[in-house]
């Protein structure tokens, strides 16, 4: 397992996913607490790319041995791409979740929608 942490360089929202923005495209995963509040990852439901996704709704699932959950969509968009390698791999969302263990790239399509995510601090002062 990964240690706690919450990368400063990245924008959270409050269903504990994380989002990382590169120009008109942005990375999505879920955090460090999501992961260990799931426990072990066992697999990754990933949506198609073409398929659009909205802000504040489900985009795919993720299953651990304790349950299935929903991933909430952080902004919304068109999926560009899935981390294939977690179809093999789903355990890297919980060793790497902020990296190795993104979930899908999304070209925006409302990039103002990033002012309602929260900065490191806001969302861990939020974890208590």
């Amino acid at each position: 397992m990964a240690d706690a942490s919450y990368p400063e360089d990245l924008l959270y929202h409050p269903e504990h996913d994380w989002v990382r923005i590169d120009g008109d495209t942005a990375t999505f995963g879920i955090t460090w607490f999501a992961q260990d509040a799931l426990g072990e990852v066992v697999f990754f439901d990933p949506p198609e790319v073409g398929s659009s996704v909205a802000a504040g709704e489900s985009y795919a699932e993720v299953e651990s041995v304790k349950a299935v959950s929903d991933v909430i969509a952080p902004l919304s968009g068109e999926i560009v791409e899935v981390n294939t390698a977690l179809g093999d791999g789903p355990e890297a969302i919980n060793s790497d979740p902020y990296g190795e263990g993104w979930m899908v790239k999304v070209k925006l399509s409302d990039p103002s929608e990033r002012e309602s995510l929260l900065d490191a601090a806001a969302y861990t002062s939020q974890l208590d």
